[in-house]
């Protein structure tokens, strides 16, 4: 636990050092890098070895160009790009049919696609929500996911911990529980609740946050955002569970002690980080308007 808390601090405190640059291209930058690294580690999940990273080669430029993708030329080139990039990956098999297993390679590209949309989420806020025109709505947004996505991990852990007694899905996760995760609901609609009120006392207070109003109608949409966020972090953590028993892993990687990989760790982002998005985009300032 001790390990996993002083875990906790120094990546809370990267992340602050890193939303401190959100209006830079350093933001697009670090979110590239830990894309990649967890597309290292679901690479290395499925099995591939040394000698196959020619496999991995590819989406290591193709991942940048996503996550820079905020100019019109770089959006223009997204498509013939993602053609050249999976026509790479078909003629690998061709070559490679002894050795390339498709369906390891399958399961590779399906998990690293779903991390890219995720991580590629958290910058589409950036585009979506100009600093000039929104100030730090954008980065406001970023912690909304980050916070349905951890509190509710958090406070399913602590709840499944004391009150946990039914299953939830064993064969696949066999510590979650029901209770933990009706305590993760719970845990990430108030902790989201919390962060948009802290964020509009600082919006009444410093005029760098004018973009930030919300309303007490606002608060209902947050928690309900909240609850279905909750439920696409516990499906999130349960696919990747389920890809790592069949792959035969404990942890994804190592680089958070205590925490496991980048995919262990973003697991429940998976899926969250598009949901808010998407009803960023399409729901939520045409309900502030």
């Amino acid at each position: 636990m001790k390990t996993r808390i002083i875990t906790s601090v120094v990546g809370l405190c990267f992340l602050a050092l890193v939303l401190s640059m959100f209006n830079t291209i350093v933001l697009d930058l670090v979110v590239a890098a830990l894309c990649l690294l967890g597309v290292h580690e679901a690479f290395a999940a499925f099995g591939f070895k040394t000698s196959q990273l020619y496999l991995y080669a590819p989406f290591v430029p193709f991942t940048i160009l996503v996550m820079l993708s905020h100019g019109s030329a770089a959006r223009a080139a997204l498509l013939p790009a993602a053609f050249v990039f999976m026509l790479y990956l078909c003629v690998c098999v061709i070559l490679k049919h002894r050795t390339v297993d498709v369906a390891k390679l399958s399961g590779f590209v399906c998990l690293s696609g779903l991390m890219m949309l995720c991580f590629y989420s958290l910058v589409e806020l950036k585009r979506l929500l100009p600093y000039e025109t929104y100030r730090y709505d954008a980065v406001f947004f970023v912690l909304l996911a980050l916070c349905y996505a951890w509190g509710g991990d958090s406070a399913a852990y602590f709840t499944g911990r004391f009150l946990g007694r039914h299953k939830l899905a064993p064969e696949v996760s066999p510590h979650k529980t029901i209770e933990g995760a009706i305590g993760g609901v719970c845990g990430s609609v108030l902790l989201g609740v919390l962060a948009t009120w802290i964020y509009s006392t600082l919006a009444n207070r410093l005029e760098m946050f004018t973009a930030g109003r919300v309303s007490g109608k606002l608060y209902l949409l947050i928690a309900l955002m909240g609850a279905v966020a909750s439920v696409l972090g516990i499906l999130g953590d349960l696919f990747a569970s389920a890809v790592k028993r069949q792959c035969g892993i404990k942890d994804y990687g190592s680089i958070f002690p205590g925490h496991g990989g980048i995919l262990d760790r973003f697991d429940s982002v998976m899926f969250i980080a598009p949901f808010v998005t998407i009803v960023v985009r399409w729901v939520f300032y045409a309900y502030q308007a």
